[in-house]
């Protein structure tokens, strides 16, 4: 993720999104919703994988905790420009591990303690990136062009994909 926000830092892209290495995007809906975002104005988008706020020790006053939110990389999220570059203090040039190993928490949890807590900017949630952790059996054919991500996983033995007529389980397990 460091070397993700550093290059990203170094372009004049408007967008940083990142998906988890499982995540299948379907790119012109993304690109579609971006449309209605400002880039110049402060934006965190993505879906939370918990109900409530993630709770973490606060390790500069002990005793106390801190509560936020954070967009999954399991579903993906996208970041603006204008919000990236508040974010460059903690982020950028390396701080991203500092800020990571400050609070013992993976990636995607950083940049929500990042934007939520120390920015003190709210995740819009985006009911169209769907991670691993959601039952994606109940999205029906007729709503996945309108979706954004998916990720697919298995528990139990029992695969957690999409009901898609036509791939073969053999080919494409993942489906």
């Amino acid at each position: 993720m460091a070397v993700e926000i550093d290059f990203y830092m170094a372009s004049r892209k408007r967008w940083f999104c990142h998906l988890d290495d499982d995540v299948y995007l379907n790119v012109p809906r993304l690109l579609k919703l971006l449309q209605k975002y400002n880039h110049k104005q402060d934006w965190y988008l993505g879906k939370p994988s918990l109900r409530h706020p993630l709770e973490v020790i606060d390790r500069e006053n002990p005793g106390m905790k801190l509560a936020f939110w954070f967009a999954t990389g399991g579903a993906g999220f996208c970041i603006s420009r204008s919000l990236a570059l508040k974010m460059a203090p903690y982020a950028s040039g390396g701080r991203f591990m500092t800020t990571a190993e400050q609070i013992r928490l993976p990636d995607d949890c950083t940049i929500g303690y990042i934007i939520e807590h120390l920015l003190k900017q709210h995740l819009t949630i985006i009911d169209q990136f769907h991670s691993h952790l959601e039952a994606l059996y109940l999205i029906k054919r007729h709503q996945l062009e309108k979706q954004v991500t998916f990720s697919y996983s298995k528990y139990s033995g029992k695969l957690n994909v999409l009901n898609i007529d036509g791939f073969d389980e053999k080919e494409d397990p993942t489906r």
